[in-house]
């Protein structure tokens, strides 16, 4: 046998073993999510969930796809608390805000690139790095939300306190919007969509946005776009999240000064927020 032949029969063996171990994982996978299928919702899941103004304001149906969801995202994620114990309210409050996000998305597997969720008991100070005309930066500061690299840090004392309130800022969609607009490669404001749709949105938003940007960079007062505040105007990409809270959070406040937003975010997330939770 020549080197050429043995090369061949190595790659031929390497591909037979990653093969066989990519359709054990796809069958492992599958009981899991069939075991999952089967597992009655727990009531004291009901009685958490059962306090929270969006679910209350969601048809029984829609209700319904949202318990099998929650099951499903605490099922496939890791939770870990940092200086805290992670309790059931935290997995069913993350898990609900988060899955609310992809009610019309038919997803059967919630966020499947997303592993971890992190959980600590108040802000978090982070190095972040900035790159602007061509100087890079380096600072220490304080978050309370984080998503990134299959990772989702929420700072439980904001999050708890926003969740149970239908009010403008919620963490929990605020990062979760993140994980969405990543889902396609890129964090930069355009969540996955369809081709036909590409254009209007980023029409849409890139005016809102810019429109935002030159008011917080002039020190003006903000008018309507106070409605985002200055944070927003980070980038594309903090504004698409902020919109998201504003959209589920303040939605007839959104409808009305910004209809054209609003008709965007209704159409992507399939729910007119404005009908149901206003």
């Amino acid at each position: 046998m020549n080197y050429y032949e043995a090369l061949f029969l190595i790659v031929i063996a390497l591909g037979g073993i990653f093969f066989t171990l990519y359709i054990l994982h796809r069958f492992r996978t599958k009981k899991a999510m069939e075991n999952i299928e089967r597992l009655p919702f727990p009531e004291k899941y009901e009685t958490i969930l059962t306090r929270l103004p969006h679910f209350r304001r969601l048809s029984a149906e829609d209700q319904a796809a949202l318990r099998r969801s929650v099951l499903r995202f605490i099922h496939t994620k890791e939770f870990i608390g940092i200086d805290l114990g992670v309790t059931e309210e935290m997995k069913v409050l993350i898990a609900f805000y988060a899955c609310l996000l992809l009610l019309r998305k038919n997803a059967p597997l919630p966020y499947p690139e997303l592993t971890t969720v992190l959980i600590y008991p108040d802000s978090v100070v982070v190095e972040q790095n900035r790159t602007e005309g061509g100087i890079h930066t380096s600072e220490e500061v304080e978050i309370d939300g984080q998503s990134a690299n299959g990772t989702v840090v929420i700072t439980w004392d904001a999050a708890r306190s926003e969740a149970y309130a239908m009010g403008p800022y919620n963490l929990i969609l605020h990062e979760f919007a993140h994980e969405i607009d990543f889902m396609d490669g890129e964090i930069d404001g355009v969540p996955p969509m369809e081709r036909s749709r590409y254009h209007e949105w980023v029409d849409v938003f890139d005016r809102e946005f810019d429109a935002l940007s030159v008011l917080v960079h002039k020190n003006a007062d903000l008018g309507k776009y106070a409605l985002f505040g200055p944070d927003a105007a980070l980038d594309e990409a903090e504004f698409f999240a902020v919109a998201t809270e504003r959209f589920f959070g303040e939605s007839g406040v959104l409808k009305e000064k910004f209809p054209g937003l609003y008709d965007q975010l209704k159409i992507f997330y399939g729910i007119d927020a404005a009908e149901l939770f206003s």
